[in-house]
């Protein structure tokens, strides 16, 4: 038999997690919002262009940007959206859910033997890396139980890490993830600190928006999230980055960069 707990699907998971932490709809909301700026933001100023190529229709007509974004997004326009799992009550709903879209990502991952050996240019060095799991219905909190350990094996605090990249399945799930942090129980009873991890800077995270607004193409996300954060890194001449996801079954991977 299956248990009903671990059966709900992703976005009943996200619920759980705002019942939890007790995220309001109009805190989820907002964070969407601000999703859709940061991407209508990076793509005006040009700051994808080295990473996203452009694709091209049938008709000769050319795509140089996702589509997905929405940059007259607002709290009004959001509110007015029916919750999409848990009505009349849920706080996840399409506007503040990520775009499942189609897409690919690649990087060239390199020993630095075959960069000498090549003549390479690495934009960023694989520090570490950490995988976790937990209950599939709380699977969105993945992110903080594979970063914590990971920054904590490198004595590493909350603030010591310039940029942060947690994949926006859905805003709930990452204000959860926020709140995690900042939980002095949870931190204590779950990650084996003594006191909270601390608070994440917003100015730190999902800098130029996330899936919320730029889509989040399954399989491929992981991939993209890292690949941006170390763009990003790069174009703001910081040093020290962790990229984060959660997975459906339960699990999550994180990982440390630095600028090369």
């Amino acid at each position: 038999l299956t248990d009903p707990i671990t059966s709900l699907n992703m976005g009943q998971t996200a619920e759980v997690l705002a019942h939890r932490f007790v995220i309001e709809r109009a805190t989820a909301d907002a964070y969407a919002v601000e999703s859709h700026k940061r991407l209508a933001a990076a793509q005006e100023q040009g700051r994808l262009d080295g990473e996203v190529l452009p694709a091209f229709g049938r008709d000769g007509s050319t795509h140089r940007h996702d589509d997905g974004v929405r940059p007259d997004s607002s709290i009004e326009k959001l509110a007015k959206l029916d919750p999409a799992f848990e009505k009349p009550w849920g706080k996840v709903t399409p506007g503040n859910a990520s775009q499942i879209t189609d897409g690919a990502s690649w990087v060239i991952l390199a020993s630095e033997t075959a960069i000498e050996a090549h003549g390479l240019s690495p934009i960023a060095r694989l520090v570490d890396s950490e995988w976790s799991a937990l209950d599939p219905a709380i699977m969105g909190l993945a992110p903080v139980t594979a970063a914590t350990p990971l920054a904590q094996r490198h004595g590493l605090d909350c603030d010591d890490i310039d940029l942060w990249e947690i994949n926006e399945a859905f805003a709930a799930q990452v204000l959860a993830c926020l709140a995690a942090w900042q939980d002095d129980g949870f931190c204590r009873d779950v990650l084996g600190y003594d006191s909270a991890f601390g608070r994440i800077d917003r100015g730190r995270l999902n800098v130029d928006g996330g899936a919320i607004s730029l889509g989040h193409p399954v399989g491929t996300s992981g991939n993209r999230i890292v690949l941006h954060l170390a763009n990003a890194m790069k174009a703001r001449g910081v040093r020290r980055g962790i990229a984060t996801e959660c997975i459906g079954g339960g699990q999550g991977g994180a990982m440390l960069l630095e600028t090369a």
